[in-house]
């Protein structure tokens, strides 16, 4: 696909990665135009067998998305009648960011908010930087609560008693807090944290795919009752095993020093060169 039809959204691919960058100044507000363009862009990513990971920043080093339209929700508070179809709507794009056979990761340099905190919530992976990003869930405060997942999944991420004081408090959570607490995978410096993202991105970009898709397959089925998960993940390993892609990387593995004292000392580098072999 081109994804080339963004006015608000700088997509680019090389190969199975796509890297997407929203720049809607002055504060990266989510618009209806730019809730459009970010439903649509999950569409297509979701409908793309190309790709293997995506990777959603923001053009402002202060924002990443600040929060949904208030203007817009006002709009639709004054509406005759409730449209609910809207928040279904944002429901789900944020399902399609979860479900859809990528790995997912919002690298969050500056402040996020309400929608934008609540669609992170939606990726596989999040990553921020200390002394600079700030989650807030900003919604009880001026009279609502978080309408775009986060209710159930923000106390999924942190635990009932820190999801009940975020939303409820309506406070800023810092990098290192967030990180602590689950919602952030991790707080890196501000210097570090695009060549780490772009590092992690194209390193599982280069593993065999369908691996990929059935391992994030296999964790999201801890969802369900253990002994159920386990069994789906047996039938997965199965499915996995006896695939051509996996023999060849294992019998790699083995020839480049898999199973040897000096090779499992650096087993992570050897990963590395399987795939790229």
């Amino acid at each position: 696909m081109a994804y080339d039809s963004y006015s608000l959204i700088r997509v680019t691919q090389e190969g199975p990665l796509v890297t997407a960058v929203v720049s809607n100044p002055p504060i990266n507000i989510i618009t209806m135009a730019l809730f459009g363009e970010l439903a649509r862009l999950a569409a297509e990513l979701e409908a793309d067998p190309s790709v293997l990971v995506f990777v959603l920043k923001s053009a402002d080093p202060d924002f990443f998305l600040a929060h949904f339209d208030v203007e817009a929700l006002i709009a639709l508070a004054d509406a005759p009648e409730p449209p609910t179809e809207a928040s279904n709507a944002y429901h789900a794009m944020c399902h399609a960011f979860r479900t859809m056979d990528k790995v997912t990761i919002a690298q969050i340099e500056g402040r996020v908010g309400g929608g934008g905190a609540e669609l992170s919530m939606n990726f596989d992976m999040r990553f921020g930087v200390i002394g600079k990003t700030i989650i807030n869930q900003m919604e009880v405060p001026i009279g609502i609560l978080p309408g775009g997942t986060g209710t159930q999944n923000l106390p999924r991420l942190v635990g009932r008693a820190r999801a009940m004081e975020i939303i409820l408090g309506g406070i800023d959570v810092d990098a290192l807090t967030a990180e602590r607490w689950g919602w952030l995978n991790r707080a890196l410096p501000a210097d570090q944290i695009d060549a780490f993202v772009d590092a992690l991105a194209r390193r599982i970009a280069s593993f065999p795919p369908e691996a990929v898709r059935l391992a994030k397959q296999s964790v999201d089925n801890a969802a369900l009752p253990i002994a159920e998960g386990c069994a789906a993940e047996a039938a997965l390993f199965q499915q996995l095993l006896f695939s051509d892609p996996a023999r060849a990387a294992m019998r790699r593995f083995m020839a480049l020093g898999g199973q040897t004292r000096e090779g499992e000392l650096r087993v992570a580098d050897i990963s590395a060169a399987v795939a790229g072999g």
